[in-house]
C-alpha cells in the first residue's frame, strides 16, 4: 500500500521516469504536516522544493525563480488557490497541479476550467503526485514551442496567453486556449477525442469525452469561425486552414 499523504514516512521515489526532476518546484500548501512530506519527497526526487503556505507568498517567489512545476493547495488562508491559479494563468503557462481535500466535481471542473492542469484529492500518494508531475511535463514540454500560432486573422499567442480574431481580443478559459493551441499546432490532422483529452486536460476527465464536444462547440461560438474546426464523424476534429 501506498503512502498516502495524511500520515506516515514516504517511500523511495521513482527516478527513473522521464523527462528527469530538477529545477524548482514550487509547493503552496498551508497544512504543515503535508507541506512537509511533499517537500521531501520531491527533494528525494531530484527537485530543488520552494515551499510556502499562502497565495501571496506564491506570487512573490514566481518572481524570484524560474519555477518549473506548481503544486497548490485550494484551501489556502486568504486568497484561495482558484484565484493563485487565476493569477498564475495571466502571466505564466507553468503547469500546475491542485492538491486539495475537495473532491466535488464542481471543484474539479474549477480548477481544471481556469487552467490546472491536472487535480489530486487528498488523501494522495506521494509517488502517485510525483507520477502525475512526470506526466505533465512528458506533454508540456514536448509540445512546439512557437510563441505564436495562427489560421487566417485567428492569432495564438503562447507567451500572453492571448487570442485575438480580427485584432479583438477574445476571453477563453485556459481549457478553449489550450483546445485551441493544439489545434493550430496539429493543422489538417484528425485528432480523436480521446487525444484531445489526454493531451489538453492530460487525464481521465469526469465528463469523458463529451467535455471535448462542449468546448469545441464553445470555441466555435466564441471564435465565430464555425469553419475553422471540422467535424468528422466517427473520428474527431481538426482545423481547416482558412
Amino acid at each position: 500500500m501506498s503512502t498516502a499523504a495524511h500520515g506516515g514516512e514516504p517511500g523511495a521515489p521513482n527516478t527513473e521516469q522521464s523527462p528527469r526532476a530538477g529545477g524548482v518546484l514550487l509547493i503552496v500548501e498551508d497544512e504543515e504536516s503535508i507541506g512537509r512530506l511533499v517537500k521531501q519527497y520531491v527533494e528525494q526526487d531530484g527537485w530543488r522544493a520552494v515551499w510556502v503556505r499562502s497565495g501571496e507568498e506564491a506570487l512573490a517567489e514566481l518572481n524570484r525563480h524560474a519555477v518549473r512545476v506548481v503544486v497548490l493547495d485550494i484551501g489556502l488562508p486568504g486568497m484561495d488557490g482558484f484565484e493563485v491559479c487565476r493569477r498564475i494563468r495571466a502571466r505564466s503557462s507553468v503547469p500546475i497541479v491542485m492538491l486539495t481535500a475537495r473532491d466535488e466535481e464542481p471543484d474539479r471542473v474549477a480548477g481544471l476550467e481556469i487552467g490546472a492542469d491536472d487535480y489530486v484529492p487528498k488523501p494522495f500518494s506521494p509517488r502517485e503526485l510525483v507520477a502525475r508531475i512526470k506526466a505533465i511535463l512528458r506533454r508540456s514540454e514536448q509540445r512546439p514551442h512557437d510563441e505564436i500560432l495562427a489560421a487566417g486573422d485567428v492569432v495564438l499567442r503562447r507567451d500572453a496567453r492571448e487570442v485575438s480574431v480580427e485584432g479583438e481580443t477574445l476571453e477563453l478559459t485556459g481549457k478553449e486556449f489550450d483546445l485551441l493551441a493544439c489545434f493550430l499546432e496539429n493543422p489538417g490532422i484528425v485528432l480523436s477525442r480521446e487525444r484531445l483529452l489526454d493531451i489538453v486536460w492530460g487525464m481521465t476527465y469526469p465528463g469523458g469525452t463529451r467535455t471535448v464536444d462542449v468546448h469545441v462547440a464553445q470555441l466555435r461560438r466564441k471564435l465565430g469561425r464555425p469553419d475553422l474546426i471540422r467535424t468528422l464523424r466517427g473520428a474527431g476534429y481538426k482545423a481547416v486552414a482558412p
